[in-house]
């Protein structure tokens, strides 16, 4: 599977996706994506890696030990990891395709945005009508 950032300069490939995807609430993904949450998937790290763009790359210590990676031109966010950990933290909204799997989970719904409710809400496949 191939992925980008929004102005196309970083791209990266998954080989498969490792683990669940998981829509993460925690106040930091909230910040980090100016989202109500954020979905993440485990990749092993030999299943990842760069292709283009890995020099305009710009990394922020969210906390200790967690590094969040991000294009320094548009600001997408990309990937974390962790530098113990097996795998990297993938940001499964910057894939360009599909990865035929759908989140199992919420976590750190302790955080979870309080305003974020979709019941009764109006729905467009695009902008609403006279916009």
């Amino acid at each position: 599977m191939q992925g980008s950032c929004l102005c196309g300069t970083v791209k990266y490939e998954v080989a498969r996706i490792d683990m669940p995807l998981t829509h993460c609430n925690c106040q930091t993904c909230r910040k980090a994506h100016a989202a109500a949450f954020n979905t993440t998937a485990g990749v092993m790290r030999e299943h990842f890696r760069w292709t283009a763009g890995e020099s305009v790359l710009t990394s922020f210590e969210s906390s200790p030990g967690k590094l969040r990676h991000f294009c320094s031109r548009c600001g997408s966010h990309l990937m974390a990891e962790r530098s113990g950990n097996p795998h990297v933290v993938l940001r499964v909204a910057t894939l360009d395709e599909d990865p035929g799997m759908r989140p199992v989970q919420h976590i750190w719904t302790s955080h979870r945005a309080e305003w974020l409710s979709y019941e009764g809400l109006t729905e467009y496949e695009e902008w609403p009508p006279g916009r």
